[in-house]
């Protein structure tokens, strides 16, 4: 569902559904933070989808050679 560039590797929105997915979320979590101005959408045609920066933002940033 996600629309990509062609020739792109990574898709540059996310519907609603696949956001929740992402972040680990219901979806009604992801209309609150919508709702309060956390998670930026913008409109495609008639659906709202959040932008692929938008989820990278808040997702935690990867831990590089952790020791065990």
């Amino acid at each position: 569902m996600s629309t990509a560039r062609p020739g792109a590797g990574s898709p540059v929105v996310f519907s609603i559904r696949e956001a929740a997915w992402i972040l680990g979320v219901d979806k009604s979590e992801v209309f609150r933070l919508i709702r309060v101005g956390v998670l930026p959408t913008i409109r495609r045609r008639s659906r709202l989808v959040v932008p692929a920066h938008a989820l990278a933002r808040l997702l935690p940033a990867p831990v590089v050679g952790r020791a065990r």
